[in-house]
């Protein structure tokens, strides 16, 4: 969940400002990915529908095996089940689909005895793969919350991101956070597109916009590891703010209601999740204001999901008896 400096991940606008980054945090909606062996084909399993293909190709030529038929294709993976799981709502803008692509990859890896991939690799796999398969340039943001887990800054600098781990209060930060489903779903990497053209064709009000989220982005890190929530709200919202600029899809009637409710229920700060456009929104409050904001989003007809910032990295294990 990025708190400020999304789309900034997204290469070349991050160098287009410098000192640019992104700030974002894990939460605890997982993804999940499991292989066993099969004797031919592929098969990809998630809840109770499943799809069958004789080769990685026509898997990826399934809208709903897409995903798993590019990775599978590119590690070269044997004929194997393949279960997902994603306790993320679907568009919500949380970054599921990156989640899911860093649990395949390594647990590919781990299938095939190969040593796992640093960070920089994984990652940078992970956005290549997602770009190929929908024709769209995409960002590393989201693969590297679900490597490393907990609150990051990445900084995009010449010559490849620099990450660092912020040293953040995460129980605190979950009596604050609320997380909350428009209903909208959104197409991130489409919306990010007319966002990046019109950037790289120098469009004034979009340059404004991006200069206004990556000066909250600077801010925001420290003002997180200061735990002075009350400004990383503050600064959330005016990032939302500058990115609502950015195009006329970015913010809905809906999204827009939504932060409304929240915002006159008490809350410090809100914005929403990803490319925006539908989605989910991010909004902090005081713990003795949670519960009012809480049922004025569900007033407005959000879904408030139940889910707290999580330190835990990508994890993976053979479930061998």
């Amino acid at each position: 969940m990025d708190l400020a400096g999304g789309t900034l991940d997204i290469w070349p606008i991050g160098l287009l400002h410098p000192e640019a980054r992104t700030v974002n945090v894990a939460i605890d909606l997982a993804a999940r990915v499991e292989l066993s062996a099969r004797a031919a084909g592929y098969r990809l399993e998630q809840g109770t529908e499943s799809v069958e293909a004789s080769t990685a190709a026509e898997l990826a030529a399934r809208p709903e095996g897409a995903l798993l038929g590019v990775i599978v294709a590119e590690l070269d993976l044997p004929p194997v089940d393949i279960r997902i799981r994603s306790d993320s709502p679907r568009g919500a803008g949380l970054g599921a689909s990156s989640a899911l692509a860093m649990a395949a990859i390594a647990a590919g890896e781990m299938w095939l005895g190969r040593p796992a991939s640093g960070w920089q690799a994984a990652s940078a796999l992970g956005r290549d793969l997602e770009a190929r398969l929908m024709g769209l340039p995409t960002g590393k943001q989201d693969q590297l919350a679900a490597l490393f887990g907990g609150a990051l800054e990445i900084r995009h600098a010449p010559g490849g991101v620099r990450v660092r781990r912020l040293e953040v209060d995460l129980e605190r930060l979950g009596d604050s956070l609320i997380v909350a489903y428009s209903g909208q779903t959104h197409f991130s990497a489409g919306n990010n597109w007319q966002v990046v053209k019109r950037r790289l064709d120098g469009e004034s009000e979009v340059v404004a916009a991006f200069e206004g989220i990556a000066a909250a982005a600077a801010e925001i890190g420290s003002a997180l590891e200061a735990g002075n929530l009350p400004e990383v709200g503050r600064l959330m919202s005016s990032e939302w703010g500058h990115r609502r600029r950015l195009a006329p899809e970015v913010s809905t009637p809906r999204v827009d209601a939504l932060i409304d409710a929240a915002m006159s229920a008490g809350s410090w700060g809100a914005k929403v999740c990803g490319a925006g456009g539908g989605g989910c929104l991010a909004i902090l409050a005081a713990p003795d204001r949670r519960q009012a904001v809480t049922e004025s989003l569900s007033r407005a007809g959000a879904q408030v999901l139940a889910t707290r910032p999580v330190a835990t990295p990508l994890e993976v294990r053979s479930l061998d008896a």
